[in-house]
């Protein structure tokens, strides 16, 4: 099967955010995993591989803007492309 559509490079840094700097839209016109310690996570909302941690939404806890707060978690990041 031939891949007509090339995906870009997966950035070292990049946030699901469209306020963020670090925000890439070419990247999520595909899907995008994240193994997190060997283990996949689906509730990733940015990512840094060179410095090992993620960003996931707190369950309950908002910012003012209503927005869930990010805790980090620290660890080995793999990021693929589905």
């Amino acid at each position: 099967m031939n891949d007509t559509t090339s995906k870009p490079a997966l950035p070292d840094h990049l946030s699901g955010n469209p306020r963020s700097p670090h925000f890439v839209e070419e990247c999520f016109q595909h899907e995008i995993g994240i193994r997190f310690n060997g283990k996949e996570r689906t509730d990733v909302e940015e990512y840094c591989i060179s410095e090992g941690w993620i960003k996931i939404p707190s369950p309950k806890a908002l910012d003012r803007r209503g927005q869930p707060l990010l805790i980090t978690l620290k660890g080995t990041v793999e990021a693929y492309y589905i």
